[in-house]
């Protein structure tokens, strides 16, 4: 397994990743018909791995042999509130390779990346009944920590709520 910033051409590859995600683990959270016409091609369009700019999101990718098969994306806090924080924007697995490791791999490769960025602590934003991920989480030091929102996302409102953790550079 390999884990490496993305690059222009891993766009396509990183949609086909969330939407299959999104399809299969949030299966009985959101409304299947939904689910059903998400597209890659229509994912793809909005990335931008262009930028290397440490106040704008950042995603590194999972790759296995020649196959692209996980992502997650870090960034400077976006909740008002927590200025100064890092936040853990997206964290995707391809369910092939659910269980296998790469999770795990890049959930440590963005802590590593927010405490090279100066964070010391951390957010992020799960959705509500999402117990698979409330369990990877967890076992990583995230907590719930009480706070919730209604986000538009791909043009579904979805519930969401905020984990945080404290970023130890000896986990990293």
């Amino acid at each position: 397994m390999l884990v490496r910033l993305a690059e222009p051409s891993d766009a396509m590859a990183v949609a086909r990743v969330h939407v299959r995600s999104w399809q299969a683990a949030y299966r009985d959270l959101l409304p299947q018909d939904y689910l059903d016409q998400l597209r890659p091609e229509d994912r793809a369009q909005r990335y931008d791995f262009t930028t290397r700019d440490p106040q704008k999101p950042q995603t590194m990718v999972g790759v296995e042999g020649d196959s692209l098969i996980g992502f997650a994306t870090t960034s400077p806090s976006r909740d008002a509130e927590l200025a100064g924080w890092g936040e853990l924007c997206a964290l995707y697995v391809d369910p092939e390779f659910w269980g296998r490791g790469m999770g795990k791999a890049l959930i440590l490769a963005a802590r590593r990346r927010l405490v090279d960025s100066g964070f010391t602590n951390a957010i992020l934003w799960l959705l509500e009944g999402n117990q698979r991920a409330d369990r990877f989480y967890r076992i990583d030091e995230w907590v719930p920590d009480g706070t919730r929102r209604a986000e538009s996302i791909w043009g579904i409102t979805v519930n969401e709520l905020r984990y945080r953790t404290q970023l130890n550079s000896s986990r990293t």
